[in-house]
């Protein structure tokens, strides 16, 4: 954390925010379809995206919960997928002015997700807990008005078009992983195998006994370690920027 002021202010970070809630709003319409048509009532998937903002996660969580798992289940899959917010944390301590106090650093940590932080990160000056709230609060009401309208939707849309919204969320994860898979022969290895890995568990009657929630998180670690043993990244190869690496993918 820096000794300095912020330059930055409330509506600039509100101003750079919109098209990010924007983009969120669409994608969480697809997510409140999708708990609604998982069994989840309107007010139980608003719930859930107003104290989340984690798309993955938030997915995740209800298979989890409509597969009747378990709370150790529930943890480790949020371990596994939510594990990169830290990192980004961490990396955005080195960012803060001198008003960033614990308990707004905590706040602030609550809306941090992918595109935030590239948006925070890529600022050549520090940044301080007004330009942070106003990053976020657009992102914030796009998610969870987007939730409350898709999960609305859901109980009165005909069974075809709730199908059809309800894969917009996976949408966006395709667009993530594509720009790696096609970069990097190593990321299109590591999603296959987990895909076939994922297959096998759910077709094979001899791996019934694997809950889904425990699925996902051995077929990712799985995968992960798989392709880090036998692909390794070379010690010496150049570090991408993050800030560059994190504005592709929020443009994806």
């Amino acid at each position: 954390m820096t000794n300095t002021v912020s330059p930055y202010r409330y509506r600039e970070g509100l101003k750079e925010g919109v098209p990010v809630g924007l983009g969120y709003f669409l994608v969480s319409f697809g997510f409140g379809i999708t708990a609604v048509g998982e069994g989840l009532r309107v007010v139980e998937a608003l719930l859930i995206s107003m104290t989340n903002m984690t798309s993955a996660g938030q997915v995740a969580g209800v298979t989890v919960m409509m597969a009747a798992g378990t709370i150790l289940e529930m943890i480790l899959t949020q371990l596994v997928i939510n594990a990169r917010y830290s990192l980004m944390g961490i990396s955005l301590t080195q960012k803060l002015d001198s008003h960033s106090t614990t308990p707004r650093r905590l706040l602030m940590s609550f809306g941090i997700t992918d595109e935030i932080f590239a948006l925070a990160v890529s600022k050549p000056y520090p940044i301080g807990p007004s330009y942070f709230y106003g990053l976020m609060t657009a992102p914030y009401l796009g998610w969870t008005g987007g939730t409350l309208f898709g999960a609305l939707a859901g109980q009165i849309l005909p069974e075809d078009l709730r199908l059809a919204f309800g894969i917009m969320i996976f949408s966006m994860f395709i667009a993530i992983i594509l720009p790696p898979m096609r970069e990097e022969r190593g990321v299109l290895l590591t999603v296959l195998l987990a895909a076939g890995l994922s297959c096998t568990v759910a077709f094979v009657p001899a791996l019934d006994f694997i809950s889904e929630g425990f699925s996902i998180i051995l077929c990712a670690i799985l995968a992960a370690a798989v392709m880090a043993a036998c692909k390794p990244i070379p010690e010496d190869a150049p570090e991408a920027d993050p800030a560059e690496e994190q504005e592709g993918r929020a443009d994806a």
